[in-house]
């Protein structure tokens, strides 16, 4: 099984760029109150480095606080992710993951016809 890419994100690194994502360039103290769980201050500045090292945030100085602006889209991230996904468990077939989905009943043929038809008319916008 192929490993995952270092720069993958973990759960936790994804919450934190969810809040930058959602408020924009944001300091330690400004991610920390945007979590939904209580993280400790130098839990959630540690987690940011990483993030900086991985390349997926950068940092400026901003008197005597860092900032931190996200270098990936959320969209760009997600598509990654669902990439790793198919590849990983689904053997890189985007079908196999549609038939998973359509077999565990979290897809049905209603949700089908809605998706085709937001595709078609994605389609059509293009």
């Amino acid at each position: 099984m192929p490993k995952p890419e270092k720069t993958a994100l973990t759960k936790l690194e994804l919450q934190l760029m969810q809040v930058i994502w959602k408020r924009g360039a944001s300091s330690v103290t400004e991610v920390q109150e945007g979590l939904e769980q209580e993280l400790a201050y130098t839990t959630v500045q540690t987690m940011l480095n990483i993030l900086e090292r991985k390349g997926k945030l950068t940092r400026s100085l901003s008197g005597r606080a860092y900032i931190y602006s996200a270098t990936v889209s959320e969209e760009k991230a997600s598509s990654h992710a669902v990439r790793d996904l198919i590849d990983r468990m689904f053997g890189g077939s985007s079908e196999e993951l549609v038939m998973s989905l359509l077999k565990s009943r979290q897809l049905d043929a209603k949700k089908l016809a809605k998706l085709t038809a937001r595709l078609k008319d994605e389609k059509e916008e293009a």
